[in-house]
């Protein structure tokens, strides 16, 4: 009995020990979780402002503020596709104060790097908060450069090699992805326009300095209406309501399963705290029900979704291999 004692006794020390070893760790992440935030959040756009990645963040920041109790501060770092403040937003301390809003591109880039030179890596470095939008994308064309649809697009550009150019919001983001696959499948050459954001580029565009280009329905949209730009093709899959008529490239037959759609949402750090990333992720969710944000999400042609932490990581993962293999099969480089 002593002996049984005895053993009892030293399992006893050595548990109280381990707790006494993790326990501060613990207590420490619960009471981050338990006094966050403390201070202001600020949230990384990789683009120029002006862009939809500006736009949508803007509309999350009064909800979030008011159901954080903290203000919201935008840090606009643009250029290299994206990779500066992606790259930049990876380093931050992972103590739930930098978010980064990402898009398709942030799981795209890291695929035109060799192992070793990955400015950062989409799934390992970062912690996925919440995806909060799905959006369709379409290809326009400036009035000015004579054609009417798609077929007569890519006939123009086959018997005029590289003399269209091509807008894209960077090397390596997805609209650069997108362009180089469309002409890369169409035996077509371009030359490819790279701007730091969505805006710039839309800007040109209407301005008749560039030619054509893939935009959001957010963005793109009101110049269509007003006949400044030509909507060529939806992106996606799916007959989009705004553009009813407006047919895909697969269903154009000008590239069978061609597929983009672009989807948004915010991630941290990697090892955020479980805690604080929930907290986060509860707050966009309220977000992205709040009727106000709904309705004017809805008439720019964006569906608000409402993910958990795990999905979205899921999500950015299939991404990334999916978009990795675009890049390998049709041979896209950044100097494009």
């Amino acid at each position: 009995m002593r002996n049984s004692n005895r053993h009892i006794l030293r399992a006893g020390m050595a548990i109280t020990t381990l707790a006494a070893t993790l326990l501060p760790g613990l207590v420490s992440a619960q009471g981050a979780a338990g006094t966050y935030p403390i201070k202001p959040i600020t949230i990384v756009i990789a683009n120029a402002a002006g862009g939809s990645n500006d736009l949508e963040t803007r509309l999350y920041t009064r909800s979030l503020t008011e159901g954080l109790g903290q203000p919201i501060l935008l840090d606009y770092k643009p250029g290299a596709g994206n990779l500066i403040g992606n790259a930049y937003a990876a380093k931050a301390a992972p103590d739930g104060y930098t978010l980064l809003n990402v898009s398709t591109s942030f799981a795209v880039a890291p695929a035109f790097f060799t192992p070793g030179n990955v400015p950062y890596d989409p799934v390992k470095d970062f912690t996925a908060v919440s995806l909060v939008s799905s959006r369709g994308a379409m290809l326009v064309a400036n009035p000015k450069l004579g054609v009417k649809t798609l077929p007569e697009y890519i006939a123009y550009a086959r018997a005029n090699p590289g003399k269209i150019n091509f807008g894209t919001t960077g090397p390596g983001t997805i609209f650069h992805i997108v362009g180089a696959w469309l002409h890369s499948a169409t035996n077509t050459k371009v030359t490819f326009i790279h701007y730091k954001g969505v805006g710039p580029m839309v800007t040109d565009l209407v301005g008749g300095r560039l030619e054509v280009g893939p935009t959001l329905f957010f963005t793109g949209l009101p110049f269509v209406r007003e006949g400044r730009l030509l909507a060529l093709a939806n992106t996606g899959m799916e007959r989009s309501r705004d553009l009813p008529d407006l047919k895909s490239i697969s269903e154009q037959g000008v590239v069978p399963g061609f597929q983009y759609s672009s989807w948004s949402g915010f991630v941290a750090p990697a090892r955020t705290p479980v805690p604080i990333v929930n907290r986060l992720s509860t707050e966009f969710a309220k977000a992205a029900k709040a009727p106000d944000l709904v309705k004017k999400m809805e008439s720019e042609g964006i569906e608000m979704v409402a993910s958990t932490p795990e999905y979205f990581q899921q999500l950015i993962a299939r991404e990334s291999v999916h978009w990795s293999k675009i890049v390998q099969d049709n041979n896209i480089r950044l100097e494009e």
